[in-house]
């Protein structure tokens, strides 16, 4: 790659994230998962040559730099962003099938596929569990995103993220042991497997401890001030501050942020964080979040372009077959004694344990002299292209095949009469607008009109009836319009403010008066 300066390196970032930007809107104008329209069109310009994209394909392909970027710039952010918003009492709910997916689950797919692996595609034994770690981590972000939109029951999207969250640390572990230890180890014998797990459990504990006292440590910090802006940055600095102080030490910076964002984003906010702030952070990492995952996927698209499968589709075939039933093994093996964990949510955590950019970053860390690199770089690239493109797009019909939804009883009905009431009003403003342009008469559209507003009182009766028998439908049309209602009243304090009615002091209170609001709405909406 030719030599490139600090201005032209900031150009094509931002080249990038016009690129990033630009496909993640269309794509949610049109309701679609951004993540998979991401990939596609970084393929596309991975593959067509656009001359004025030539540069951005050089830097982003540049094994470094993606590696660079999603590992240390991208990562501690994703991570920190999913960890503070999840609430400790969701995780101890359900620490049973987290707990037996992350750890279980994450030892048995590595397992599984290590071993198939090296059995029967003659690789190396490190080449073989380098790639089954690499399998063994789990990317949920287009899964999450549907989930929302289909209205899967929110134990299960805590499930599916809790693992995630876990997972990926000890899938980093597993693949650093892989790729630059596992023969010493074996090398020593039962010594070797001693040492072994102690590395393992000393990365992962120090990691954690590290975290956790890091996380401790800002969260008192947070009673000293009432200032988000400043309360932001303590985040930042947090996030990737632990990352980067367990990674100095050989200890595992994933499980090192997740415990941290854990802490902060609880206790912290529980002992020294206003609504205000609380609010804040949140918006502020969301934002982050989607810049951080739309240039990632983006890129992921880039690099996938560099695949030259050649002769060995069977190879690839075969991989992707042994990710799939390592996947299924794991999950089926590790759940065999959560009890009240319905088999059609096993078989949705099954198929939604997507292969992301982790695996990417990782598998072009390793060393350009690593044994059997080519190889396994092209067949994680495969099942990473796969698990993206195809294990996403059909993730939403076998949902909706499952059956594994929430709607509320009468939900359907709602969804009906909503439609009817919205189309009875519609034609009522057609009425008036056509009267208007073409001077139909009062009497005529008088008539038409008397017709449909009893059509809409039928409705509106209707609708009353159904929430007496499902309040729950009421109270969510309530929290829509009470959240639409507080922004209109924090708007009308900060008009009341630039025409100097108010003090900036007295806008200030009003603020926050009205921002608690919104937050206890927030709240109640995700417990």
């Amino acid at each position: 790659m030719e030599e490139l300066d600090f201005h032209h390196v900031f150009e094509l970032g931002f080249l990038l994230v016009i690129l990033a930007a630009g496909v993640t809107a269309i794509a949610k104008k049109f309701n679609q998962p951004y993540s998979i329209v991401l990939v596609v069109v970084g393929a596309l310009i991975g593959l067509l040559d656009i001359p004025q994209l030539h540069a951005l394909k050089l830097f982003i392909t540049e094994g470094e730099v993606f590696n660079f970027v999603v590992i240390t710039l991208f990562l501690p952010a994703l991570l920190g962003e999913a960890s503070l918003k999840l609430p400790f009492s969701h995780l101890q709910e359900n620490k049973k099938p987290i707990l037996a997916l992350a750890f279980g689950g994450t030892l048995l797919s590595f397992l599984i596929i290590g071993f198939s692996v090296y059995y029967l595609f003659n690789f190396s034994l490190t080449a073989s569990f380098v790639f089954a770690a690499l399998m063994s981590a789990t990317d949920p972000i287009s899964v999450l995103s549907i989930f929302k939109s289909v209205g899967v029951h929110k134990r299960l999207s805590v499930v599916i993220e809790g693992e995630s969250l876990f997972n990926d640390g000890l899938a980093v572990v597993l693949f650093k042991i892989s790729a630059f230890s596992l023969l010493a180890y074996i090398d020593a014998g039962w010594i070797g497997f001693g040492y072994g797990l102690w590395e393992f459990v000393k990365v992962i504990s120090l990691g954690m401890i590290i975290g956790g006292a890091l996380g401790y440590g800002f969260s008192k910090l947070t009673r000293y001030f009432d200032d988000y802006p400043m309360e932001i940055i303590f985040s930042v600095i947090l996030f990737y501050g632990s990352f980067l102080m367990a990674e100095s030490v050989h200890a595992s910076g994933v499980i090192a942020v997740v415990v941290a964002a854990l802490i902060f984003g609880n206790y912290g906010a529980s002992i020294g964080m206003s609504p205000t702030t609380k609010l804040n952070i949140r918006n502020f990492w969301e934002v982050g979040a989607l810049l951080a995952n739309a240039l990632v996927f983006l890129m992921v698209g880039l690099e996938i372009t560099r695949i030259d499968v050649g002769d060995k589709w069977g190879y690839v075939a075969a991989a992707i077959l042994i990710v799939l039933v390592g996947r299924s093994v794991a999950v089926y093996m590790s759940m065999v004694f959560i009890k009240n964990f319905p088999s059609s949510w096993k078989h949705v955590l099954n198929w939604g344990g997507l292969k992301g950019s982790l695996s990417i970053a990782l598998v072009l860390s390793l060393p350009r002299d690593f044994a059997g690199r080519e190889d396994v770089l092209l067949l994680a690239f495969s099942v990473v292209l796969f698990s993206l493109v195809l294990q996403s797009l059909s993730i939403k019909p076998f949902i909706s095949w499952l059956g594994v939804v929430t709607k509320n009883n009468g939900f359907e009905e709602y969804e009906q009469l909503i439609s009817r009431l919205y189309r009875y009003e519609a034609a009522v403003k057609e009425i008036h607008r056509v009267k208007n342009k073409l001077l139909v008469t009062a009497p005529v559209s008088g008539e038409l009109i008397r017709q449909y507003e009893e059509q809409i009182e039928q409705v509106n009766e209707k609708l009353e009836q159904l929430f007496q028998k499902t309040p729950e439908l009421k109270e969510r049309q309530l929290e829509t319009l009470r959240k639409h209602v507080l922004y209109a009243e924090h708007e009308a304090v900060d008009q009341l403010m630039r025409e100097d009615m108010i003090s900036t002091a007295v806008a200030e209170k009003e603020h926050e008066q009205v921002t608690d609001l919104i937050v206890k709405i927030e709240e109640k909406v995700h417990d």
